[in-house]
């Protein structure tokens, strides 16, 4: 041991004399830890030796941290108060405890740590770390005659106090188990997320419960290195900062500073690089078809007012949404003012986005016997009857087992309306009838159109394929609403006028089972909307009456099927009669490769479009009878195949290269890897240990604002999946997610989202309400956020500090609880849980 090395040269007696209050200190200290029930973890008995360590290194300056020790109340329960934030005495503490989502601390902060226990303890805890150290101050300036007649002295022997303090540690007096006793558990809320030394935060109600015997997070790796504090900036400082984490070597230091993260949380600062926007991209092309419709936006208004006082009055102004959807009102889709007003809808114009001019600022009730949904992958099977309280689909399609009735459950044999004996049993049909299909390897990203609950989608999970699902509000009862229900991905769309919100060239399969789209009607323009949105060489797998009945109208809709697909260059390639057993039959359509088709034909339509026809442009843009023209040039985005799955998913796309800027500043295939790797840091050292998140009750996530799709396949190994938004005023990135094997959507959040409520367990949101202000206003955008979220859902919000304050206060006035906020250099990070809570008055129309 350092301290009795007799090697050593002869310290000066005021070092021996120190050094002995020291450890005596420390050992009395120790002893007292030993032997209380509810024991101070480890850090605090090593308060006196840091102190001294950080006087004397009192040049070094310490940038200021702050952590949010609060927590809301749940309404009839009792809150457990932060240890960090302990009104007893560690507000001090509380000040320089924070979290960085890489490795347990906030943005270039330090580790958070446990502090004292409550009940009996908070005698001894009230003294915490600043008594101990000052009293062991005045220890050994009574015995040295003060620390003005020895500096150099003084510094060393502070030296030797930390070394002698990891002595007594390993010697066996301090307490074992990184700080705390091994079969003891802390609680206290999560406000602080991860603690040092402790492998996994689990939720439990208003409160966490701590061990290091927790069981770990399922498919997770995860481990926490403790991080030192830079210096104390004077005696003064250091007496009012709490203790903080040493580390055992400077690799460990090294290794636990901030290096992505700390980069890219500029990020909301940084250009858009090489990209464009989908506004961009979407103006440009109203403006080569030369719409003299004006261009709707929203642009100069004033955010939100924030602060605890506008807490104060949403608290009392909150009302429930006075609509006939009830429970299911989406905004955009239920417009009955706008909806009345058009002048036909043999197009489906009814059942196409219609925003309010305002956007709601109302609250969508729950049904009144909501449950905590089911969880995958049982709820693929069953959800509850009262979650989604629908039975006019069970009536209706129980023959083809979409959905049954079963008690308090509804129930999913797996079956559609061209699968009745089960989906597995017809996806199998379909890679038998073409091979290459190679579900989950060369197909990986899915379009399901008209998809009913969605068991299509749900089942190729099962082959490592994802599947976005789609249909329109209410054609069907229900039917999307329950695909989300059961933990399937899907959105309320229609195929009418405009296009979808997708770019183009990015899905691997499109698939229609009995969708009722007529394809061939319209020059085939609802058929040329699945070209652009198909990748060259990608298949059309339709299945529908017309490829295996003989009726009259199904033969007509064939021979019109066969002209207008040949007159698009798709071979088919693939074709199977009806079957006794499945009573289907599956004609597959191939996209071509390259134009050559496309030169040679003798008829000219469906027309090839102007070069200047952007197929990216997708935001409320009208649909056209054309062909995009297939990349040829090998450099370009479609004109090759990506790899295949899981390869595709951890490397960027080939035609991104280094003459391109990312989004944050480096080159393009640099930027895209810097991405991931934050992104991981973030999952595995923050996300999955430090927020007091159960992640077995998480399925449905969304990234309201992602870039490269990082979060996405961070979470790979998790049983969740991920909907990437592209918002339309950031780096057009959705082409980059699509090319690695993920799915995403373009969305405007000054309007309301095509999804049902209730339909997410995670929404995450990196610098997305900043990046709105300048457009619209924030409150009613967090109201679009509660209607989303599940209720007992969270929300992750980082964002500048003013911006999450400001989301802060609005949450708290829905009574959401407030699990964790933590802060570091303007930056910030907030974890909300939404609750149950719902006001009982109705807006007036």
């Amino acid at each position: 041991m350092a301290l009795f090395d007799r090697n050593q040269r002869q310290r000066s007696p005021f070092c021996s004399t120190a050094t002995f209050v020291a450890f005596v200190a420390l050992c009395l200290l120790g002893l007292w830890v030993a032997s209380s029930p509810e024991a101070v973890p480890a850090a605090i008995s090593l308060a006196s030796a840091e102190k001294q360590a950080a006087a004397a290194k009192a040049d070094v300056k310490e940038e200021d941290s702050s952590i949010d020790a609060t927590n809301t109340v749940k309404q009839g329960s009792a809150n457990v108060v932060a240890a960090a934030g302990d009104a007893k005495g560690d507000q001090a503490s509380a000040r320089d405890q924070t979290f960085d989502d890489e490795n347990g601390r906030t943005e270039g902060g330090d580790l958070v740590k446990p502090g004292s226990g409550g009940g009996d303890t908070d005698g001894a805890a009230g003294k915490g770390a600043e008594e101990a150290a000052a009293e062991t101050d005045a220890n050994n300036k009574d015995a040295s005659g003060g620390l003005d007649q020895a500096a150099t002295d003084a510094k060393e022997c502070a030296e030797q106090a930390v070394a002698a303090a990891n002595d007594a540690k390993e010697s066996g007096a301090a307490v074992t188990g990184r700080g705390t006793p091994k079969n003891l558990t802390f609680e206290f809320d999560d406000e602080n997320g991860k603690m040092d030394g402790v492998d996994l935060v689990k939720d439990d109600g208003n409160k966490t419960r701590i061990s290091e015997e927790s069981a770990k997070v399922e498919g997770a790796a995860l481990t926490v290195k403790p991080v030192a504090k830079s210096a104390a900036t004077s005696d003064t400082d250091a007496a009012n900062t709490a203790a903080s984490t040493t580390t055992s070597s400077e690799e460990e230091k090294a290794e636990a500073l901030p290096t992505v993260q700390a980069e890219l949380l500029t990020e909301r600062a940084a250009q858009n690089g090489s990209f464009t926007t989908q506004a961009a991209e979407s103006t440009e092309e109203k403006k080569n078809r030369a719409e003299t419709k004006k261009k709707k936006g929203k642009k100069g208004k004033k955010k939100a007012a924030g602060g605890s006082a506008a807490s104060a009055s949403l608290a009392s102004a909150w009302k429930l949404c006075n609509s006939s959807a009830g429970a299911d009102y989406i905004p955009c889709l239920d417009n009955e003012a706008a909806i009345k007003k058009l002048k036909t809808d043999k197009h489906y114009e009814h059942r196409e986005r219609h925003c309010p001019a305002e956007a709601p600022t109302c609250l969508v009730p729950a049904p009144p016997e909501y449950r905590d949904p089911i969880r995958w992958p049982h709820s693929r099977d069953k959800i509850w009857y009262h979650n989604v309280p629908h039975t006019g689909l069970a009536e209706y399609k129980g023959h083809q087992n979409w959905v049954k009735v079963s008690g308090e459950h509804l129930t999913f044999p797996g079956g559609g309306t061209q699968f009745k004996h089960g989906a597995l049993r017809y996806i199998d049909l379909i890679q038998g009838a073409l091979p290459a299909v190679a579900w989950g390897r060369r197909s990986r990203v899915v379009l399901d159109v008209g998809c009913g609950v969605a068991s299509f989608g749900g089942y190729l999970f099962d082959r490592d394929a994802l599947t976005m699902s789609l249909a329109p509000k209410d054609e069907h009862e229900a039917q999307v609403q329950f695909a989300l229900e059961r933990g399937i991905p899907a959105i309320s769309a229609v195929m009418g006028t405009q296009r979808l919100p997708f770019p183009g060239n990015v899905f691997d399969v499109v698939h229609c089972a009995r969708c009722r789209v007529p394809w061939h009607i319209d020059g085939g323009m609802l058929l040329l909307e699945l070209n652009r949105l198909l990748r060259p060489g990608g298949v059309f797998v339709w299945s529908a009456t017309p490829v295996y009945q003989k009726l009259p109208d199904d033969v007509e809709i064939w021979d019109e099927m066969v002209k207008l697909t040949k007159a698009m260059c798709w071979e088919m390639v693939a074709k199977t009669m009806h079957t006794v057993d499945d009573q289907v039959g599956v004609a597959i359509f191939r996209k071509p490769v390259n134009n050559g088709c496309y030169e040679k034909r003798a008829q000219k339509e469906p027309a090839l479009c102007e070069p200047s026809d952007d197929p990216n442009a997708a935001w409320n843009i009208k649909l056209r009878a054309c062909m995009h023209r297939v990349p040829e040039d090998p450099s370009v985005r479609g004109a090759r195949w990506p790899e295949p799955w899981p390869a595709r998913l951890g490397k960027a796309p080939y035609w991104l290269d280094s003459s391109q800027t990312g989004v944050y500043g480096k080159p393009a295939p640099e930027d895209f890897a810097a991405d991931l790797a934050h992104w991981r840091k973030v999952v595995r050292s923050s996300y999955l240990t430090g927020t007091g998140i159960d992640w077995k009750t998480i399925r449905n996530v969304m990234d309201m604002r992602a870039v490269y799709g990082g979060l996405a396949a961070a979470l790979r190994e998790m049983k969740v999946w991920v909907m990437n938004v592209v918002t339309i005023d950031s780096p057009d990135t959705l082409p980059v997610i699509y090319e690695r094997g993920l799915f995403g959507i373009y969305h405007d959040w000054c309007e309301s989202f095509s999804t049902y409520p209730r339909s997410y367990d995670l929404l995450h949101a990196d610098h997305l309400f900043s990046k709105l202000m300048p457009r619209c206003k924030v409150l009613p955008v967090v109201v679009e956020v509660d209607r989303i979220l599940r209720p007992n859902g969270k929300l992750i919000v980082r964002d500048d500090k003013a911006t999450v304050d400001e989301i802060q206060s609005v949450v708290r006035s829905l009574q959401w609880e407030v699990r964790m906020t933590v802060s570091k250099n303007k930056e910030a990070m907030l974890c909300a849980r939404k609750t149950t809570w719902r006001p009982t008055e109705v807006e007036t129309r």
